[in-house]
């Protein structure tokens, strides 16, 4: 399994928009992203902070829209 990279609320959401993903809302310093897939919504709030804490990225995140962390990390990178 490969390690949870660090990266930036900023950068998630760039991540994220590859992916389908588009902003619908926001407040404050949380951003509220969705998209259809297979006829169904998926929607997932990032926090805008610096660095995103391991378990908001993996259990928050990640788990909610079904993203491994391999292809997450190809994300960002690209």
């Amino acid at each position: 399994m490969m390690k949870l990279p660090q990266v930036s609320g900023k950068k998630t959401i760039k991540a994220l928009q590859k992916i389908g993903f588009k902003v619908i809302h926001q407040k404050g310093s949380h951003v509220k992203l969705s998209r259809i897939i297979d006829s169904q919504k998926q929607t997932v709030i990032i926090p805008l902070q610096k660095i995103l804490k391991k378990g908001t990225l993996r259990n928050g995140i990640l788990k909610s829209i079904n993203l491994s962390i391999e292809d997450f990390a190809k994300l960002i990178k690209d």
